[in-house]
């Protein structure tokens, strides 16, 4: 397999994850996405060692370890925070030294609180990707993966 066909493959992939989604909500059935997107990570590692070119380099290797670092040293930060402001929210008000609380949010369906706390997962995931999708570029530039190369 050609590196670009891979590439296509996971486009095709993402938008397949995302029709399963759909449905999944549709029906009300979390097992459908998560059994998809299982799927779907493990058929495009299996992909991934089906290609022929070369994808990663010793280089590559080395900018992606230190985005992945960068990317785990700040996102720990993000994530502890909002745990800790989860762990108030859930323990029913702010801690005994702080003025009272707001008064409660009018009554919603416990359905939708599962809801927007697993929104609240997925936007700490997107805020994650994009640490290191900034952290991938700084360091390749840094390391000049976007130069021409040697000859």
């Amino acid at each position: 397999m050609k590196r670009n066909t891979f590439y296509l493959l996971l486009g095709v992939v993402g938008l397949i994850e995302v029709a399963v989604f759909w449905w999944s909500v549709e029906a009300h059935m979390p097992l459908y996405i998560e059994i998809a997107f299982v799927l779907g990570v493990i058929g495009l590692y299996l992909a991934k060692q089906r290609v022929e070119e070369v994808i990663e380099d010793e280089r590559t290797k080395v900018i992606t370890q230190q985005a992945a670092l960068r990317t785990l040293q700040v996102f720990w930060v993000v994530f502890f925070t909002m745990a800790l402001g989860g762990v108030v929210i859930g323990l029913g008000g702010p801690l005994p030294h702080l003025p009272r609380p707001l008064p409660p949010p009018p009554d919603i369906p416990v359905g939708q609180h599962m809801g927007i706390f697993g929104g609240i997962q997925l936007a700490l995931l997107c805020v994650m990707v994009f640490l290191y999708v900034g952290f991938r570029s700084y360091y390749a530039r840094k390391y000049g993966e976007w130069d021409d190369d040697e000859e």
